[in-house]
């Protein structure tokens, strides 16, 4: 639909279930570039759009000062000097001496692209409220050089922690997408996909145990990212059950804060049970 109708897709969902990983899987299912932004707080347009290359304007104006008899030499009054330098100026600020920056990439790639905007939620609403024109008529303006059109619209994907409410205007310029923790089965399906050749019975263990931790009262719970960390730890450990020592051993790569991993180290033994139960 978004390729279709033209318009972004906010992605939104807690870390590490796949929304960035989403983007990468639609540009290389279609074959073209992904051009990645991450946003952060401070993120303005000189970072985001463009930059000017000041060292090559600099190199610019001493061969023009090198140069500016022969430029101006034989012009007949001041005003006839005036007019060429002008002309010499106006260069300075062209296309040749602009830095392209991430959003200014994706709209003059000459077979489209995709572009990826990533935790938008982190950036400042006026950074927000910049992006509009581009996600709305896939242009931008530049005040130097004018209106700069997409010749083939890129597909824009913005995800979203939901680290702070987005304005409407942003939203309904966008199609939505929610990604939330997967269920047993389609969360076995990803590990099998990004760790090939891992144990069945391994697998089902693995992620019964991360879905019982899902169902705590955590500070961060797992995400798939890290089931698929811990799937490969286990797997360079040449893991063939969970037992409660390896399990305590490598809860560092689920869970992030001490404090989580306290008390899941209290309901370990049951917990590692329960996961080589349905594990069979």
């Amino acid at each position: 639909m978004a390729y279709h109708l033209q318009k972004p897709i906010l992605v939104e969902g807690p870390a590490g279930v796949g929304k960035t990983e989403l983007a990468k899987s639609v540009a290389t299912w279609l074959r073209l570039p992904l051009i990645r932004m991450q946003c952060y707080e401070g993120l303005d347009e000189s970072k985001a759009l463009y930059e000017w290359k000041y060292g090559k304007q600099l190199l610019y104006t001493q061969i023009l000062k090198d140069k500016i008899n022969s430029v101006i030499g034989d012009a007949a009054t001041l005003t006839h000097a005036l007019d060429r330098l002008h002309t010499f100026g106006d260069v300075f600020f062209s296309h040749q001496f602009l830095e392209p920056r991430p959003l200014l990439r994706s709209l003059e790639a000459p077979g489209g692209a995709v572009l990826l905007i990533d935790e938008i939620d982190k950036s400042d609403q006026e950074f927000e409220a910049f992006l509009l024109e581009i996600l709305s008529d896939y242009q931008v303006t530049i005040p130097e050089i004018g209106t700069v059109t997409a010749k083939v619209p890129p597909i824009v994907l913005l995800t979203s922690n939901s680290t702070r409410d987005l304005g409407d205007a942003l939203k309904r310029r966008c199609l939505h997408l929610h990604i939330g923790f997967p269920d047993e089965k389609l969360e076995a399906r990803i590990i099998a996909s990004r760790v090939p050749g891992i144990d069945a019975r391994l697998m089902k263990q693995l992620v019964s145990f991360v879905q019982q931790l899902r169902t705590m009262d955590l500070k961060k719970v797992p995400s798939v990212s890290e089931t698929i960390d811990w799937a490969r730890v286990m797997m360079l450990l040449h893991t063939a059950v969970l037992d409660v020592d390896v399990v305590r051993d490598t809860l560092n790569v689920l869970l992030k804060f001490e404090v989580d991993v306290e008390a899941a180290g209290k309901q370990l033994a049951g917990l590692t049970q329960k996961a080589r139960e349905a594990g069979g």
